[in-house]
Order: C-alpha cells, then sequence, then structure tokens
C-alpha cells in the first residue's frame, strides 16, 4: 500500500514538474496511511488549538499578574509566543493536506516555510539560553540579580534572539534554494525541512550536507553549551547550601526549564547533528513531529503544573474572569 501511493504521488509530482519547471512542490506527508488521515486530522487539530491556547493565556497571564513582571517570566513570555508562531508555520499546512488531494506547495511558500520554522527554531535555542543564564544569575549571584538582569539587559537578550534566528534562518534558506533541483519535486515529509528538500537536489549534496550540519552543530551547540555551564554552576551552588528544603526549592525554580530544554535539545540533536541517511523517513517525520509540535503543546502544561506562581496566577486571573464581583 505505502509503495503504491508513494508512486502516485511520485507520478502527480513529476507531471506537475512538467507542467510548471518547479513552480510547485507536493508534500507527501502521511500518505502511506491514507486510511488515517481523518484521525491524525481530528488529533492535530486538537494539538494545534491547545498548543496555540494554551501558549496564549500563559502570555495574557504573565502580562496582566504584576507578580510575573521578573525577568524569568518576560522570557518565559516570549517563548509562549514563538511556540504559537512555531507550530502555526507547519500544522495549519498539515491539516489542509490530510483532508485534501491537493497535497502541493508552491517553491516560494515551501522556501518561507523552512524560512520561518528555522527562524523559530533558532531563536528558541538562544531564548532558552537566556533563561537560563537568568536562573543561573537569580541562584549564583542573587544579591546582584536585579541590576545584572535589569529590564534593558533582558530586552537586549530577547532581541539578540530573535535576531539570530532570522540571520541563520536567511542564511541557510538562501544556501538550499539557491541550489539545482531536478528530477522528482515530491518532498517526503509532512513540511519543507532541510534535509528531506535536499534530496531533490540534482546533485551530489554530500558536502552541502556536512556545511549543513557543521552550522546546525555550531548553532544549536553555542547555546546549549552556555545551559550547560549554567547548570553545572547552579549545581554546585545548589549541592553547597545547608538546608534540604532550600535546595529543592531553589531547583524548582529552574526544573521547568530543564525539562523543556531536554525535551528540545534532545530530538534537535539527533535531527541535525547527524547524516541525514541514518533513519528512515518514517522516524525522521516522527522525530520532527516531536519537536515541532509534541513539545510546544507540552511547555504550557510543564510552566503552568511544575510552577508554583504560574498556578497562582492562573488562579486569580480564573477568579477575575468568572468571578468579577469578588
Amino acid at each position: 500500500m505505502r509503495q503504491m501511493w508513494v508512486a502516485e504521488m511520485k507520478y502527480a509530482g513529476e507531471e506537475m514538474r512538467n507542467d510548471t519547471s518547479m513552480a510547485k512542490f507536493v508534500l507527501l506527508g502521511f500518505s502511506s496511511h491514507p486510511d488515517t488521515n481523518l484521525m491524525l486530522f481530528v488529533a492535530f487539530l486538537c494539538v494545534y488549538i491547545i498548543t496555540v491556547l494554551g501558549n496564549i493565556l500563559i502570555v495574557v497571564v504573565i502580562n496582566v499578574d504584576p507578580a510575573l513582571h521578573t525577568p524569568m517570566y518576560f522570557f518565559l513570555s516570549n517563548l509562549s509566543f514563538l511556540e504559537i508562531c512555531y507550530t502555526t508555520v507547519t500544522l495549519p499546512k498539515m491539516l489542509a493536506n490530510l483532508l485534501s488531494e491537493d497535497k502541493t506547495i508552491s517553491f516560494v511558500g515551501c522556501a518561507a516555510q523552512m524560512y520561518f520554522f528555522l527562524f523559530f527554531a533558532v531563536t528558541e535555542c538562544f531564548l532558552l539560553a537566556s533563561m537560563a543564564y537568568d536562573r543561573y544569575s537569580a541562584i549564583c549571584n542573587p544579591l546582584r540579580y536585579t541590576a545584572i538582569m535589569d529590564k534593558r539587559f533582558c530586552m537586549k537578550l530577547a532581541i539578540s534572539s530573535w535576531i539570530c534566528g532570522i540571520l541563520v534562518a536567511l542564511g541557510h534558506t538562501t544556501f538550499v534554494f539557491t541550489l539545482p533541483f531536478c528530477d522528482s519535486n515530491v518532498i517526503d515529509h509532512f513540511f519543507c525541512e532541510i534535509q528531506p528538500v535536499l534530496k531533490l537536489v540534482c546533485r551530489d549534496t554530500y558536502w552541502n550536507e556536512i556545511q549543513i550540519i557543521v552550522a546546525a552543530a555550531f548553532v544549536l551547540m553555542m547555546p546549549f553549551l552556555l545551559i550547560l555551564v549554567s547548570y553545572i554552576c547552579i549545581i554546585s551552588t545548589i549541592l553547597k547550601m545547608q538546608s534540604a528544603e532550600g535546595r529543592r526549592r531553589t531547583f524548582s525554580t529552574c526544573s521547568s526549564h530543564l525539562i523543556v530544554v531536554t525535551l528540545f535539545y534532545g530530538t534537535a540533536l539527533i535531527m541535525y547533528v547527524r547524516p541525514k541517511s541514518s533513519f528512515s523517513p518514517d522516524v525522521n517525520k516522527l522525530l520532527s513531529l516531536f519537536y515541532s509540535v509534541v513539545a510546544p503543546i507540552l511547555n504550557p502544561i510543564i510552566y503552568s503544573l511544575r510552577n508554583k506562581e504560574v498556578k497562582d496566577a492562573l488562579r486569580k486571573t480564573g477568579m477575575k474572569v468568572f468571578h468579577p464581583q469578588k
């Protein structure tokens, strides 16, 4: 069944390529399992709605509750807004393709999707590093924390994260879409990710792949090393505390961030810092689903369930909305 669907999609893609001179790509998506399309549509639609609403709720609560107007929650609101954009890049198109026979995406649309996906992914890397530095400053330099993490410095860190995302995404997207495409225009993926698109290039892409891996390793590892060093210092400081309760409370302030970092970097490193032939297309799709769909829906859940201040703010906001007279 899989081979038949793939063959049909490739034939349609080749027909379209002959007519449009690579004006469009065909996103194969989950066509190898067409009988599950409706079930996948319902599941991913629910995930998308929960992700958007959950992250909007986090942003609203942080902005309306003065108790959360701190550097840590400033970065969290940036992260939640980013997660909304991140999932919107891939999920709506994927949902449309699950119900439609027309699974095409224009050349420009594919480039735009790759650009924005990389933009938000790289921005998240640097935002997570900024959040780690904030926790390092709060735990390791508590007396100087307010002086170090003032509003102006926090804005600089956030803006720098978004600018890094813009520049890296622009470089990678330009690099990929200036390569010559030929043969099939069928992308065996549910969105325009770098590695599946590279398979359509009509020349040996070994060195292109190596360059992308090196660039991805550099972009991923820079903030990751900052996060690692920050947490080494944080753990060292926590272990020196005399009180067990103090150690527990201090570590709880950064445990949510540590879980999010592990989820995001774990799959991203597996996906990008390896040869493209290491896994089958189905495994690649599964990994992509995890960091592009699953992680964004988990972030607001992790921060709301494991963070007492966020839970208190949600409770107070709920009381104001549903019981305004009180």
